[in-house]
């Protein structure tokens, strides 16, 4: 016997080191190959114009949040490999009397065996973790490619802005000249120039406020795929695109499945697992021994025979102290901490949704309503001014009035976009966005030209 339990021994203590070293092995190349895909996807940022489809690929691809997520996801993963594991044997070797003659050898093997169900409650309530992960990821990729179209869709009215204030500057600059030429004619006086030059150091400094606009946001879009300094000089899409308004059954139907409830959700069945865990852990455990004994001759034999004997043990606690009472009430209480959390986790999301739906369909309705209404005759209204001032039939305060009102009205439009692909975005974000990285992350329903 004594044979067979040696080798036993020897590979259970080489047994550890072995898989630390293949687990030491194994992670390096892991992490550096993760910091090389971000790298990878940065460099993929083209130097020229930018589209959402690769915005959104590059986001997915390298954003550090994901990664992170990512390998919380792997952590459980190698949590339900630890809660499968069997209990570790145990080898005991005991020595009585060290005199060689009167010497008592004893060398026994124990296995404890989980009784209970332990075992599956506990790999029941690692699972329930990795679907948390794995959820959390899912909601991560939605946050991410939500966060990307806003982003997208930003630089983008920055940029529409700032051909605005670039018009602006040369509407001015023909103000200014054809107000230098009435002056020089004789028709007003000099003081209808300098009005027209204060106006134009005006629109000069809006122009410089939209040129720094511009490159926070485009900074705050390259962030996203963790590059500091942009390479992209612009992005390509239509500004005039507004985002498609869901139905209530549409949205109804998404917020069952929206990240945060499913997160709740998976958290409650987390929290009945390990409520079964700690039941079952309020059946002892017993350990069953094998084992072998050499004992010294007993009276009338030779003092240099000896015996063997059979050793065989059975340990069980008795649960008279600790019944585990404690954890299977603290258990209880956490598991309806999470229904309650649920409960409260729908409400809430049922709040912002109903808040960034109205603020979909608030933006919707200014913005077509600013096409629609406004911008036609605020354009019509300033090339009427113009004309009548060159003519001589209007003043230089009613073409300045003109003008201004309608950059004012292009101003709000775009806002009105602005705000309309951000509340776009936060339904996303909180409702879970299916779409894959190359679809149509924000379809358009409707499509209004900017008065130009």
């Amino acid at each position: 016997m004594r044979t067979l339990f040696v080798p036993l021994a020897v590979l259970a203590m080489a047994a550890p080191p072995a898989f630390s070293q293949v687990s030491q092995a194994s992670a390096g190349p892991r992490y550096s190959q993760a910091a090389q895909t971000g790298a990878a996807a940065r460099m993929q940022e083209p130097a020229g114009p930018l589209t959402l489809r690769s915005a959104v690929a590059m986001a997915l691809q390298a954003n550090p949040g994901l990664s992170s997520a990512l390998r919380e996801q792997e952590a459980t993963e190698a949590a339900i490999v630890q809660a499968s594991a069997w209990p570790n044997p145990t080898l005991d070797a005991q020595l009585e009397d060290l005199r060689r003659d009167n010497r008592t050898t004893t060398l026994q093997l124990s296995q404890p065996i989980e009784l209970g169900g332990k075992r599956s409650a506990r790999v029941t309530a690692a699972e329930r973790a990795r679907d948390q992960a794995a959820s959390a990821l899912a909601g991560r990729r939605a946050e991410i490619r939500a966060a990307t179209v806003t982003a997208f869709f930003d630089v983008l009215t920055a940029q529409e802005r700032l051909r605005l204030a670039q018009d602006s500057v040369g509407l001015a600059q023909t103000a200014t000249r054809a107000a230098a030429n009435r002056v020089a004619a004789g028709k007003v006086s000099p003081l209808e120039e300098t009005k027209a030059r204060v106006a134009e150091a005006g629109i000069r400094v809006e122009l410089m406020q939209a040129e720094g606009t511009l490159r926070s946001a485009r900074q705050q879009l390259a962030a996203l795929w963790g590059n500091p300094s942009p390479r992209f000089t612009q992005v390509d899409g239509a500004v005039d695109r507004l985002p498609a308004m869901a139905s209530e059954q549409d949205v109804a139907g998404r917020m069952a499945a929206a990240p945060v409830v499913r997160q709740a959700r998976l958290e409650v069945e987390r929290r009945k697992a390990l409520s079964d865990l700690e039941r079952a852990r309020r059946i002892p455990d017993v350990t069953v021994s094998l084992g072998a004994k050499r004992v010294p001759a007993s009276e009338g034999e030779t003092g240099s025979s000896r015996r063997n004997q059979v050793v065989l043990g059975l340990s069980v606690p008795l649960p008279i102290f600790d019944t585990n009472r404690g954890n299977v009430a603290e258990a209880l209480s956490r598991e309806e901490k999470a229904r309650d959390d649920l409960v409260a986790a729908e409400l809430q999301l049922g709040t912002e949704v109903a808040q960034a739906s109205e603020r979909l369909r608030s933006a919707h309705a200014t913005a077509e309503t600013l096409q629609r209404d406004a911008l036609p005759g605020a354009e019509s209204a300033y090339k009427a001014a113009t004309k009548g001032f060159e003519l001589g039939k209007f003043s230089f305060l009613e073409a300045l009035d003109a003008q201004r009102t309608l950059f004012q009205v292009r101003a709000q439009y775009l806002l009105a976009l602005a705000d309309a692909h951000r509340a776009a975005g936060d339904l996303d974000r909180l409702l879970g966005n299916e779409g894959s990285e190359g679809g149509d992350i924000s379809p358009a329903t409707t499509t209004a030209p900017v008065a130009r």
